[in-house]
């Protein structure tokens, strides 16, 4: 972009859209240092994500493989959801998966957290409508297989029961 006959290199000032400062300032740090810094634990995740945007704009794709790692170690009850959405934007099947599978393994403390609230995309909110659906699709009938078992161990109890009585 300023070395190759663009508008940009002869500018006094660029103007680079769709990011504020924090996150262009560590896209450069990242192309002079070849580092990812994300910084503190507390807003890691959309630096992640701020910092991803625009390495698929520049086309950094080694950077956006960082982000998208850094992502996946992001997910907590308090990221999943504004995550799972993220991945939802962006079309990353692979964190849209991982976020989906923690929200169901951790629904308690994703809701504790406050991540229920945080759901802002109705697509979103059908999926996970959709898994918890399947989830206790899947409880009922693991319900109905251990009746069934105790159904069989009743009757086998009760001819072992027959059977003592007779020789009694």
């Amino acid at each position: 972009m300023f070395g190759i006959g663009m508008k940009e290199r002869d500018a006094a000032d660029v103007t680079v859209a769709h990011t504020d400062l924090a996150s262009f300032t560590a896209l450069i740090d990242y192309l002079c240092t070849d580092e990812l810094d994300l910084g503190e634990e507390e807003g890691r995740a959309q630096r992640a994500l701020d910092l991803r945007e625009l390495a698929q704009m520049y086309q950094v794709p080694r950077l956006e493989l960082l982000c998208a790692q850094a992502l996946q170690e992001s997910v907590a009850p308090a990221t999943a959801v504004p995550l799972l959405e993220a991945a939802h934007t962006m079309g990353d099947g692979r964190l849209l998966a991982q976020c989906r599978r923690f929200v169901a393994d951790h629904a308690a403390e994703v809701r504790a957290s406050g991540g229920v609230e945080q759901l802002r995309d109705f697509g979103v909110a059908k999926g996970l409508l959709g898994d918890a659906l399947d989830q206790v699709a899947e409880l009922k009938g693991t319900v109905a297989k251990l009746k069934g078992t105790v159904a069989a161990r009743d009757v086998e109890l009760e001819k072992v029961r027959a059977e003592v009585a007779e020789r009694a």
